[in-house]
């Protein structure tokens, strides 16, 4: 969305929460974004705490959690599922949320495997494996 600059990311969801408190008019891109935000009420004071959390980095080996790269998993797990990229992802999705009940922990779990197969293609320089994320997606229906 924002190639490789974090701050212009995060400005985006700075902007969209701002018009979302506002009432404004929201783009869809825009809208998805602010579903996600109101999702994550523990996130909230880091919306309206721009000027504190823009340039702030967070240490995942400190026990720091970040909350735009949370939010961001949603964003990207929420167009997986509407486009089927990868192919077959909407019905595993549709199926977890068959057996769990609620869309947002489903969501949470396949951030799991999203993340493992994001991890691996970094560390191995390569594009992230379509299988290895579905095989990984379809265990989480075993569970």
């Amino acid at each position: 969305m924002f190639g490789h600059n974090r701050d212009n990311l995060r400005r985006f969801y700075y902007t969209v929460w701002r018009k979302q408190q506002h009432s404004e008019p929201l783009e869809p891109l825009e809208q998805l974004v602010a579903e996600v935000i109101a999702a994550h009420p523990e996130y909230h004071p880091v919306m309206m705490g721009e000027e504190r959390h823009l340039e702030r980095d967070y240490l995942p080996d400190l026990g720091d959690e970040n909350p735009f790269l949370h939010m961001g998993m949603h964003i990207a797990l929420k167009e997986q599922v509407a486009t089927d990229r990868p192919a077959g992802i909407g019905t595993v999705y549709r199926r977890l949320v068959l057996g769990i009940g609620d869309p947002h922990a489903v969501e949470h779990r396949m951030m799991d495997c999203l993340g493992e197969v994001l991890w691996r293609a970094q560390q191995d320089g390569s594009a992230p494996d379509e299988i290895a994320y579905l095989e990984c997606l379809e265990r989480l229906n075993a569970r």
